[in-house]
């Protein structure tokens, strides 16, 4: 196999992780639709089954940083892809157990900490292993597997819709949609097992020739013996750091993990979970459309958020992150406006429709996979562990924040008084957007064809270095 292929199927591997993230994002949307009538849940126990996930999520992230550190990315992935099998087998178990509802947020929980997990030591390690010069496309494979689990899961949840009566869906098919997602849970954990482990970790842990053998698959000798030396002497210029605990709230740190931290929690202020997870929700009771049609729209939701993510591959090592990252927001922005302009004037229809699909193409080829590409990379290696683990579980604390109150606040009064007349949560997403532009233009800067090494540089000579 040729160093690219091998590359690309490393990458592949890891990005599996992504792929679940999707799926599961993605299922518990067509779930919870028909569970939801089957067990009459109000808007509060809806949040809660739909969030309760991202409980699990903000617990994996926090946990991540050490877990990683300590067994490595590759076995931090392993641990994951038995959450999350374990997770999407008990999902399917509560409407043939006692306790129903706080047994399937049990098993949601387990497969939130698998997510929250895989979301730090799968773009970690991808950005670990990747040259500099692809790192970006690389690691954006990890949003593609995200969209393509958000993708295949529609299409799959689809056909079940279809394959039964309503009655049935709402008896007993979300089960068969919850274990549907067991299939690319045993594809990830029997791949898992296959990748090697990142360069970067076996150094720091002294095994150096493993992480020559490793470089050796993926870069020309020469780069390879290049690539290692820069780790090695990076990771010699840290060594103080095992007997001197680095205070995070010097001024060389916290305004770096304050920054990515930000970036991070304002991927899911814009809103776009609430679109992913209540889309059918949203199709239906909103806009009108009956319930035969929901899931369709749904999955060209998703074909939307697939296809524009090439887009965002293609540009990120091109255009650079930051200019992607406005062009993209103000798309959004876009979206969401032409979406509540037909909400307000009540001529839902077509336009309502192209304005979300404005949206989840604005943010599939701008913050869906920037964020993740810049987390990955913009960290110092002195404290990227720790920082990483912060900024992914606040995401995941904000994601669960949104998920929850989406719901409450699109059925309040409120929101369906003749103030807002519907728009009220996309109005607020509309605000963070606005501030997502003026942090991005002010705090972010370009890190395209830069290697880790050099980018700790860049926040060395604009804070000083790390004590």
């Amino acid at each position: 196999m040729s160093k690219n292929g091998f590359l690309i199927l490393i990458t592949s591997v890891a990005a599996l992780g992504g792929l679940l993230f999707g799926y599961d994002t993605g299922v518990i949307n067509g779930a919870q639709f028909y569970l939801s009538k089957s067990f009459e849940l109000d808007s509060f126990w809806k949040g809660a089954v739909v969030s309760s996930a991202l409980a699990g999520c903000f617990a994996g992230a926090l946990s991540s940083g050490k877990i990683t550190n300590s067994y490595g990315r590759k076995n931090s992935l392993i641990i994951a892809a038995i959450l999350f099998t374990v997770s999407a087998w008990g999902s399917g178990l509560p409407s043939i157990l006692p306790s129903s509802i706080p047994w399937l947020i049990v098993y949601r929980i387990i497969g939130g900490i698998g997510i929250g997990l895989a979301s730090m030591a799968a773009p970690i390690y991808i950005a670990e292993i990747a040259p500099a010069k692809k790192r970006g496309v690389l690691v954006s494979f990890y949003q593609l597997a995200i969209v393509i689990g958000f993708f295949v899961v529609f299409l799959v949840t689809y056909a079940i819709q279809n394959t039964y009566t309503e009655e049935e869906n709402v008896a007993f098919g979300w089960r068969y949609m919850f274990w549907s997602e067991l299939i690319p849970c045993f594809l990830f954990l029997g791949l898992a097992f296959i990748i090697p482990k990142s360069p970067r970790w076996l150094i720091m842990k002294g095994r150096e020739d493993e992480a020559r053998e490793v470089l050796k698959k993926i870069h020309d000798l020469d780069e390879a013996e290049k690539e290692f030396t820069e780790i090695k002497e990076s990771l010699e210029n840290e060594s103080h750091q095992a007997v001197t605990k680095i205070n995070y709230l010097q001024k060389a740190v916290l305004p770096i993990i304050i920054i990515g931290t930000v970036l991070s929690m304002m991927q899911q202020f814009t809103g776009i979970n609430a679109v992913l997870y209540y889309g059918a929700d949203i199709f239906e009771k909103a806009l009108g459309y009956n319930q035969e049609d929901v899931l369709k729209q749904s999955v060209m939701l998703a074909a939307v958020n697939f296809a524009f993510t090439f887009v965002a591959m293609w540009a990120v090592d091109k255009l650079g992150r930051k200019p992607l990252l406005l062009i993209g927001t103000a798309g959004m922005i876009a979206g969401f406006l032409l979406l509540s302009i037909t909400l307000y004037f009540d001529f839902v229809g077509i336009l309502s429709l192209i304005g979300i699909l404005i949206f989840i193409g604005s943010f599939a080829m701008s913050l869906g996979p920037i964020t993740w590409v810049m987390l990955s990379e913009m960290f110092p290696n002195k404290i990227r562990n720790v920082a990483m683990s912060v900024a992914v579980a606040a995401q995941w604390a904000t994601n669960g924040l949104v998920t929850f109150a989406f719901p409450v606040i699109a059925e309040s009064q409120t929101n369906n008084g003749p103030v807002w007349n519907k728009t009220l949560p996309y109005v607020i997403f509309m605000s963070f957007m606005v501030l997502l532009l003026i942090f991005a233009k002010k705090y972010l800067f370009e890190t395209k064809g830069k290697s880790l090494e050099e980018i700790d540089g860049l926040w060395a000579e604009k804070y000083g270095n790390i004590e």
